[in-house]
């Protein structure tokens, strides 16, 4: 019998003993399984404790009325995922007023700091085709960009991003990129190995300056540029505020849109870029440049990149005909992880499941 009930208490005991080694692994597991699925994790990044101190980090992007829902998701993911001072400069356009106003203010953004500025398109008369169904007149908010020092008088550096990124990494990352005396601005080249993957075949110049500027003119041979020069992506970049008012950048680049205007400087290879063109001209070989895994791109063109890649990158940009909002689109789970419905309904993201209810 004492055999019996000491054979009894050991077996009770690893029984036990089974268990809590059990009970640790499915824990494990379960953290593991948490920290891989982003859905979750997105719900738990930088709770907001209330208001944010030390140095201010300023972004400007831009809002248009039928892409107000890309904006304001690239601001959530950007707060989200830093506990820096991030003070958000919006511009956009009168009518669009109202709608940014109440989507901020009903949602978990109505705490960000942040300041509604008016884009006035005066500013670019005689700058742009008069035409009102060409692609400048009809996106002026794309040129906020070459006005910075208009919306930050003060500042030393800025950031500018596009409303089709979300930012997976810590903004105070890209803010600190370094910049070397005599560099207004540092973009990301489309030649670095990550971003050649997104290229798409058959586009042949995507990558170079011949696929922006029109090297038969006189103005731009006179200029000296190598047309294989490897071009940058202006959707996001870093700007030294001070260099680029020391340089006067807006001026020069007012100077080659007027010019456009009268010579068609640009080339025709990539359809509707207007934007590329005069910053490529001005920052020829006098940019600086961020890391690559801050601006993967190519993304509304294709699916080129692994989805353990894409998780891994810091930004994400949809730039190209799909948009993570509409159809076709690659990799929109990870674009749906930061959207904030539009309390007014008016934008929806169309989603595959539900063009077939």
């Amino acid at each position: 019998n004492l055999c019996f009930s000491v054979n009894l208490v050991i077996l009770v005991l690893l029984a036990v003993a089974f268990l809590i080694i059990v009970q640790r692994n499915l824990l494990s597991l379960s953290d593991i399984l948490h920290k891989e699925n982003p859905a979750e994790l997105s719900q738990n990044l930088h709770p907001d404790s209330g208001p944010r101190s030390g140095d201010e980090i300023l972004v400007l992007i831009t809002a248009t009325e039928d892409r107000l829902g890309a904006t304001m998701t690239a601001i959530n993911s950007i707060y989200s995922n830093t506990k820096a001072n991030v003070v958000f400069t919006i511009v956009t356009l009168n009518h669009t007023v109202q709608h940014l106003n109440a989507w901020l203010g009903e949602s978990k953004l109505k705490s960000i700091k942040h300041r509604i500025v008016i884009f006035d398109p005066e500013l670019l008369k005689g700058k742009i085709s008069q035409d009102s169904n060409s692609v400048e007149a009809s996106k002026p908010l794309a040129f906020a960009r070459f006005y910075l020092p208009l919306y930050f008088p003060e500042a030393e550096k800025a950031i500018y991003l596009d409303d089709d990124v979300i930012v997976q990494g810590d903004i105070q990352e890209l803010f600190e990129t370094n910049l070397k005396p005599g560099q207004a601005a540092a973009f990301s080249d489309d030649c670095d190995s990550t971003s050649a993957k997104g290229i798409i075949r058959g586009a042949g110049n995507q990558n170079n300056y011949m696929g922006f500027l029109d090297f038969r003119k006189e103005s731009i041979k006179k200029l000296g540029l190598r047309a294989n020069t490897c071009s940058f992506n202006p959707g996001v970049f870093i700007a030294n505020l001070t260099e680029w008012k020391n340089q006067n950048i807006t001026g020069q680049l007012q100077h080659w849109m007027e010019l456009n205007t009268h010579e068609d400087l640009y080339s025709k290879t990539l359809g509707d870029s207007v934007i590329t063109p005069p910053l490529l001209i001005v920052f020829y070989k006098r940019h600086g440049a961020i890391d690559p895994m801050w601006h993967i791109r190519h993304l509304g063109a294709g699916n080129r990149y692994s989805f353990q890649f894409v998780k891994a990158a810091k930004l994400l940009h949809w730039n190209g005909h799909y948009k993570p909002w509409g159809r076709g689109a690659a990799f929109t789970d990870l674009w749906d992880l930061w959207y904030i419905q539009d309390p007014s309904g008016k934008f929806h993201p169309i989603r595959r499941h539900e063009d077939k209810e």
